[in-house]
């Protein structure tokens, strides 16, 4: 008996995803101080773990494991709360914490962060992995990168943006002929450029798509490997490049639905306080480089149940006031200004105050008269009345951990006491 339907519809692939989000986060210290990278607080109301999983669950992959390490519980908490995918249809984002499974050891890279968790692909018997980090800021449509594989036939496919020669040594870096990977230099201080342009390099972006069989074959034959440090950029995709298996997706081809072409092609690591600050005045721009308000692929989040924003205060010297900021719900600025800012949920302004260039995380209190310039506020720190932030760049150095960029960043709940202006 023949079965002529049968014959033309066929089963979509299954694809699987696992974010990497065990990250230390050292170099924005001291926002990692008790918490993951990857729970960070970002653009007022987002943890930076937010991107990736809205990239993929708007991309429609919905079967999620985000595998954590460090510092796990703040993250942790904000999945539970926020990722709730209905069952129904067998969706969930899960949190997966280093278990041991296979020796005594925490993950002793990325790499080895999959392969302790092989029980996660034997459930669901994915034929493709996406594998993304959970640490950058962007959008993008998965399913794009993964037809690319699909049809690719390779065993690994790398998402790459150009970058500037100069940022090479941050990241991997990728020499291509065609769509195909001929070679990977990670945080190499002298890689190849591209052809078209001297002065740029194909950065990748920690971003990828395994054929499922090539992915658990490559980990466990690295698993034997006592010279291997276990990591998907350093081992295990050179072991791919070697073995021609890799090729690699231009993240400007990816077209997301409702994005324009101005922040067509937007992709940040903010992996220090510097790219952190810097990505933060990209969206107070007038013209922001990346766009929250793009409706048909949303940024997911959850901030409780807070009220609107309120600014009091409407006379000559004691005006609340925000202008080219990003005002989150629960604010209150009263009788104060607020400059080219982000104002987390919560945050509260008083009479007098100045807040220019700043990054203010959920609860911050600047007191009236208070000066705070250039500068990134934790959750939950209080500024007394008549303190100055960001003024005076040696007491500031000495009081507060300042980046290269003189951004003066102070860690959550840090004590300010009163010692005025």
């Amino acid at each position: 008996m023949e079965h002529p339907v049968a014959d033309i519809v066929q089963r979509p692939p299954r694809v699987f995803s696992i974010v990497l989000a065990g990250g230390e986060g050292k170099r924005l210290w001291p926002l990692t101080q008790d918490r993951a990278k990857p729970a960070v607080p970002f653009g007022g109301v987002y943890r930076l773990v937010d991107f990736a999983l809205s990239n993929l669950v708007n991309g429609e992959y919905r079967r999620i494991a985000v595998l954590t390490q460090y510092k796990s519980h703040s993250l942790d908490r904000h999945i539970s709360q926020t990722w709730r995918l209905s069952p129904q249809l067998g969706n969930y984002v899960t949190s997966v914490p280093a278990q041991m499974r296979r020796g005594r050891h925490w993950f002793s890279g990325s790499g080895d962060a999959i392969y302790q968790n092989f029980n996660l692909l034997s459930d669901e018997h994915p034929d493709y992995v996406i594998v993304f980090g959970a640490d950058h800021i962007y959008h993008m449509d998965p399913r794009q990168m993964v037809a690319h594989h699909i049809a690719s036939g390779a065993g690994v496919t790398v998402a790459a943006i150009r970058a500037p020669r100069a940022q090479a040594k941050e990241f991997g870096v990728i020499e291509v002929d065609g769509d195909r990977i001929v070679a990977f230099h990670e945080k190499s201080s002298d890689p190849p450029t591209l052809a078209d342009d001297p002065e740029s390099v194909y950065a990748s972006m920690g971003n990828y798509v395994f054929t499922a069989k090539v992915l658990i074959d490559t980990l466990t034959a690295d698993a034997d490997d006592d010279t291997s440090a276990h990591d998907l950029g350093g081992d295990i995709i050179p072991t791919l490049v070697g073995r021609g298996e890799a090729t690699f997706y231009d993240f400007q081809r990816n077209i997301v639905p409702g994005a324009v072409e101005a922040d067509r092609g937007y992709w940040r690591d903010v992996g220090t306080l510097d790219s952190f600050y810097d990505a933060h005045m990209d969206l107070v721009s007038v013209q922001p480089m990346f766009n929250f308000y793009n409706l048909e692929w949303p940024i997911y989040s959850f901030y409780g149940p807070l009220p609107p924003a309120k600014f009091v205060f409407d006379g000559d010297g004691r005006r609340g006031q925000a202008l080219d900021s990003i005002v989150s719900p629960g604010v209150i600025v009263s009788g104060g200004t607020v400059r080219r800012s982000v104002l987390s949920p919560g945050v509260r302004v008083g009479n007098g105050a100045l807040v220019e260039g700043c990054v203010l995380m959920d609860g911050v209190e600047v007191g009236d008269g208070a000066v705070v310039r250039h500068a990134i506020i934790d959750k939950q720190v209080d500024i007394p009345a008549g303190m100055s932030i960001g003024t005076h760049p040696d007491s500031d150095s000495a009081r507060y951990t300042v980046s290269t960029n003189g951004v003066v960043v102070i860690g959550k709940r840090e004590p300010l006491g009163d010692r005025g202006s």
